[in-house]
């Protein structure tokens, strides 16, 4: 996948992760970018491991374990900040 597409999908995937992790408010554009590009390694990663994600999957399956990734790294966040998910 080219960078723009990257991009483009870590911002949506890091918007909807921060929606789901109810930390809309606190997060802007571009860390909505970054948490969802980490977030999409990490997706990839657990995705590559459980064989959930093969290697001709589409934008919308990478879409969805960005997000699954985005929602992980949000919820390891929290609780290094708070001491819980919320």
């Amino acid at each position: 996948m080219g960078w723009i597409a990257t991009i483009v999908l870590g911002g949506i995937a890091g918007w909807l992760a921060s929606l789901v992790m109810n930390r809309d408010a606190s997060m802007g554009i571009l860390w909505n970018i970054v948490v969802g590009v980490v977030g999409g390694l990490i997706g990839s990663a657990i995705g590559n491991v459980t064989g959930f994600l093969s290697t001709d999957a589409g934008w919308i399956m990478y879409l969805i374990t960005a997000v699954i990734g985005a929602v992980v790294l949000l919820a390891i966040v929290n609780l290094v900040q708070r001491g819980r998910v919320r």
